[in-house]
């Protein structure tokens, strides 16, 4: 089982426009989409589809409209009750695949609500695989919080006969950059080109997009720093993955984007999936841009299922990080 913890769950609303985005002017949408979103339940919602067993941790009262909605697609769920209501995001999307995003910033947690989440977490943790920390920090909730739960997770499945659960972390910002500070270490992050720039210090995160050696460069310093394994979703680009053992670019064929809008959540989910079918570092890969590119290629928030994904269409290249190269 993959656990997944979204701590700032959105009801996202998806806006299909017939033309560019006019701002000041009045435009009528051709179609509209509403789905339960944030980092960790599109993982699971991806994980489902791909026939994995998923439970998807997050804050909101049993009768919010994000739970709802979950229920509705029957995705499990194990929920902590809050006072406030989870937030909702905008995404407008144009017929040439720009995808503008409004988000709300999420009802504030207190010191009580961060305990009973980290405890929520842990009491599934030594059942499962995979534990995946994935998104924005709602107000309220320390900038070191993933820390603090890999920290927990840690503690209460040491004692495990078998294997303690691996630990990914799709995030950005502050808390990305607390996560890497703490030391902790994590089996998985997954940035895409602008949240690997700012972790690393690299002015343009745009150069790192257009250049996956510069990013599997930038990749392998995170390594360095006790990350076992960065998987570095690059758009159109594709995707770079480094270990320790080496590193890949994985490219899919062109697409004409539907929807970019849990792309890099979706090839989060490949990854896993791969992982969980016991594939290799590059098989992986394949996988995670698979999926990713099927998302894009689905309206709205819509996760792909395995079936709908095709990494054997996936060039792979071996890498080598560019100091390894310099005379």
């Amino acid at each position: 089982m993959i656990v997944t913890l979204t701590a700032n769950p959105s009801l996202d609303r998806t806006i299909e426009l017939p033309d560019g985005l006019a701002r000041g002017g009045v435009q009528r949408a051709f179609a509209t989409h509403e789905q339960p979103g944030g980092k960790g339940v599109n993982v699971s919602r991806a994980l489902i589809a791909s026939g994995l067993d998923t439970v998807a941790i997050l804050p909101g009262a049993t009768a919010d409209p994000m739970l709802v909605a979950l229920r509705a697609e029957r995705i499990p769920t194990a929920n902590l009750s809050i006072a406030g209501r989870v937030r909702s995001n905008i995404t407008i999307t144009e017929p040439d695949g720009t995808t503008t995003k409004i988000n709300e910033p999420g009802p504030i947690l207190d010191e009580s609500d961060e305990i009973a989440l980290i405890n929520l977490v842990v009491s599934h943790a030594r059942d499962a695989t995979w534990v995946i920390l994935a998104g924005s920090l709602p107000p309220g909730l320390p900038a070191d919080f993933y820390a603090r739960v890999i920290r927990a997770v840690r503690d209460a499945t040491a004692d495990l006969d078998g294997t303690p659960p691996k630990i990914a972390v799709d995030s950005s910002g502050e808390p990305l950059a607390a996560l890497i500070e703490s030391g902790v270490g994590v089996d998985l992050i997954k940035p895409n080109a602008e949240e690997l720039a700012e972790l690393t210090g690299i002015s343009d995160g745009d150069s790192l997009e257009a250049n996956p050696l510069a990013a599997y460069t930038a990749a392998q310093s995170l390594v360095a720093r006790g990350c076992a394994a960065v998987l570095a979703t690059l758009g159109s680009q594709g995707a770079v993955l480094a270990t320790a053992d080496g590193g890949w670019l994985a490219t899919m064929p062109s697409i004409v984007p539907v929807s970019t809008v849990g792309a890099g959540d979706s090839s989060l989910a490949g990854y896993l999936v791969a992982d969980e079918r016991g594939a290799t570092p590059d098989g992986r890969l394949a996988q995670a841009v698979a999926h990713g590119s099927a998302a894009a290629s689905l309206p709205g928030s819509t996760m792909p299922s395995t079936a709908q994904t095709r990494p054997e269409t996936a060039t792979i290249t071996q890498l080598t990080p560019i100091s390894a190269t310099a005379d």
